[in-house]
C-alpha cells in the first residue's frame, strides 16, 4: 500500500484528504505540524512516504522551503512531490523541483489521478 504524507495545516483539509486518500487505499501519514522546515523533513525521514503532499503556503513555513531540503537529502531523492495552491504556481513548483502541481480546489478524482500518475 503506498504511503502519502499530507502536509497540510488547514485541519478541514486535512481531514477530507485523509479520509479521501485512505478509501482509495493510501496509507496517510500525518505531518503534526512544527515551526521549522527540520520538523518536517525529520517526519519525512523517519515515514519515508512514497508521495509527499505538500501545501505551497502554510502558516509557519514555506512549502517551497521544505520541498528545498527534500531535494537536498540524499535519501530523499527520489521522493514524489505533488504540491498545491490556490494560486496557479505550476511552473514556480516545476523550478523548484516538485513533481507536479494541483491547484486549490480541485476535484477529489483530480488529486486521485495526479497521485496514481506520479506513483506508475
Amino acid at each position: 500500500m503506498p504511503k502519502v504524507m499530507l502536509v497540510e495545516d488547514d485541519t478541514n483539509m486535512f481531514s477530507l484528504l485523509h479520509m479521501l486518500l485512505e478509501y482509495e487505499g493510501y496509507e496517510v501519514v500525518q505531518w503534526e505540524g512544527g515551526e521549522q522546515v527540520d520538523d518536517v523533513l525529520s517526519v519525512i525521514q523517519r515515514e519515508q512516504p512514497d508521495l509527499l503532499l505538500l501545501d505551497v503556503h502554510l502558516r509557519q513555513l514555506s512549502g517551497f522551503d521544505v520541498l528545498g531540503q527534500v531535494r537536498k537529502e540524499p535519501d530523499l531523492k527520489g521522493m514524489r512531490v505533488l504540491m498545491a495552491s490556490g494560486m496557479d504556481l505550476t511552473y514556480k513548483c516545476q523550478q523548484e523541483g516538485a513533481d507536479g502541481f494541483i491547484l486549490k480546489p480541485f476535484m477529489p478524482d483530480e488529486l486521485i489521478e495526479n497521485i496514481r500518475q506520479l506513483l506508475g
